[in-house]
């Protein structure tokens, strides 16, 4: 079976790690009896779907749609509502230019009030400025400005959120640092980075889903509170009821000094999940191809972008597969979910790509456009790696050896200096992966595969099973 991960990353870009992981062979199961006939092939119903009336319209339109429309809503009255990024008075105080985002994409609209002409004025300028909520209607002009097609005129604005203090308002409309923005976590989906990230992730989210229901898998939900310690590791968060209210009162436990879980809610020791994978498994020996999407937890302290105490993660498992299939199905799924984003989060994408990472978009259009990912086994990998020419060049600060791991900085100088595009390695040793890895016929590797992808390193790995 096949089983795979998506870990989400805090930060910017595409910001997923995935991890594909495993595909058993099966054998079709033997006929089985039933005293109840079902036909072999259940007809589609031809039933149309019942038609309803959609009750839901938003009483705004949304910036982005506005911006979208070019120069096609001139002259045409609307309404748009959210928050001030930037506000500023112009004409000695007869007009307020304020930029309103309403958090559907990066850019905003540039809303004019005149003093003369807005219902409103004088609450908008007492508003406080950056990060009032205000609601405003008016008429769609052309833009004398620069960088915008078109503006809104207001005729009326009503403030619905004001800054009580906007000398004591974290968000001034400039440019702040990640750490000054976790330090203000409610405010932190207001800045351009994380609106950006929340909307990349959303259409990541969406792309998943889609990918694998046209492709004909079920999603399966699995439990987050579970018993077992799915890859061995240990490295858990406890669930538990004992901790007693008065922290002087001692928790229970059995005669040799153990906590007794039996008195537990559960009645044994139980954790938050760290992967899916057992549960979903169950479920693709009966409907064959399947997937799980959900929170998962990892108690490993360690400060590193590459571990978090909670993530997602997607875990597909494949029946009547192969290694090879696995390599096929991650990358497939990596190039459809690059492929979404870049057609649906285009603009977000610029942002990163003109703030954060110069190039990113010319590196996922990499991933897109790659005929098929290079594949190589780990063996061969070594080879290449280890070359005198190579270590001399590279100055890895870990020169790896047959039945090493394989570092980040290997797995990126392969993708990043030799191939220039993502790179699929398979048949690890043994030693080094799970027990329940496929063991190849040479007794010392097993079936496994790792995606490598510049910039990160490993992406997506899987393996077949036993």
């Amino acid at each position: 079976m096949q089983q795979g991960r998506l870990r989400a990353v805090d930060g910017c870009s595409i910001g997923v790690m995935q991890r594909l992981c495993g595909v058993r062979q099966q054998q079709p199961q033997s006929s089985i009896v039933s005293d109840i006939s079902v036909p072999a092939v259940v007809p589609v119903s031809q039933t149309p779907t019942p038609y309803f009336k959609e009750r839901f319209a938003r009483n705004r339109e949304r910036v982005k749609e506005v911006l979208g429309a070019g120069k096609t809503l001139v002259g045409s009255t609307i309404v748009v509502k959210g928050w001030i990024k930037q506000m500023r008075e112009g004409d000695k105080g007869a007009l307020a230019f304020v930029e309103l985002n309403d958090g559907s994409c990066v850019a905003g609209l540039q809303v004019v009030a005149d003093k003369s002409k807005t219902e409103g004025f004088a609450e908008l300028l007492a508003c406080g400025g950056v990060g009032a909520c205000i609601a405003c209607e008016g008429l769609v002009v052309e833009s004398p400005g620069k960088g915008q097609l078109t503006e809104m005129a207001a005729t009326k604005i009503d403030v619905l959120g004001a800054v009580a203090d906007p000398s004591t308002y974290p968000l001034k409309g400039k440019k702040n640092s990640l750490e000054f923005m976790r330090e203000n976590a409610h405010l932190r989906p207001r800045s351009n980075l994380s609106g950006a990230a929340m909307r990349i992730r959303n259409a990541m989210a969406f792309a998943t889903h889609k990918f694998f229901n046209e492709r004909g898998f079920v999603y399966v939900h699995t439990p987050l509170i579970t018993a077992s310690d799915c890859e061995g590791a240990g490295e858990m968060f406890s669930v538990t009821t004992l901790l007693p209210e008065d922290p002087k009162e001692d928790i229970k436990r059995t005669p040799d000094g153990a906590i007794d879980y039996a008195k537990d809610f559960f009645g044994r020791r139980t954790h938050l999940t760290v992967s899916g994978q057992l549960n979903v498994e169950t479920h693709n020996c009966a409907l064959s191809d399947v997937y799980t999407f959900g929170p998962t937890f990892r108690a490993e302290n360690s400060n590193t972008t590459r571990h978090l105490a909670e993530f997602w993660m997607i875990e597909p498992e494949i029946a009547f597969a192969d290694l090879s299939d696995d390599m096929d199905l991650a990358e497939d799924f990596l190039k459809y979910c690059t492929h979404y984003a870049l057609t649906h989060c285009r603009e977000d994408l610029e942002f990163f790509d003109a703030r954060v990472e110069k190039g990113l978009i010319a590196r996922l259009s990499n991933v897109v456009n790659s005929e098929q990912f290079i594949r190589l086994t780990y063996t061969k990998a070594l080879e290449i790696i280890t070359q005198p020419e190579v270590l001399k060049k590279a100055k890895f600060e870990n020169v790896p050896k047959w039945g090493d791991d394989l570092n980040s900085e290997h797995e990126r100088y392969l993708t990043e200096q030799i191939y220039k595009q993502p790179v699929i390695i398979t048949d690890y040793p043994a030693a080094i992966k799970a027990f329940y890895m496929r063991q190849n016929p040479d007794g010392k590797t097993v079936a496994a595969m790792d995606v490598l992808v510049p910039k990160i390193g490993e992406i997506i790995g899987g393996a077949q099973r036993e």
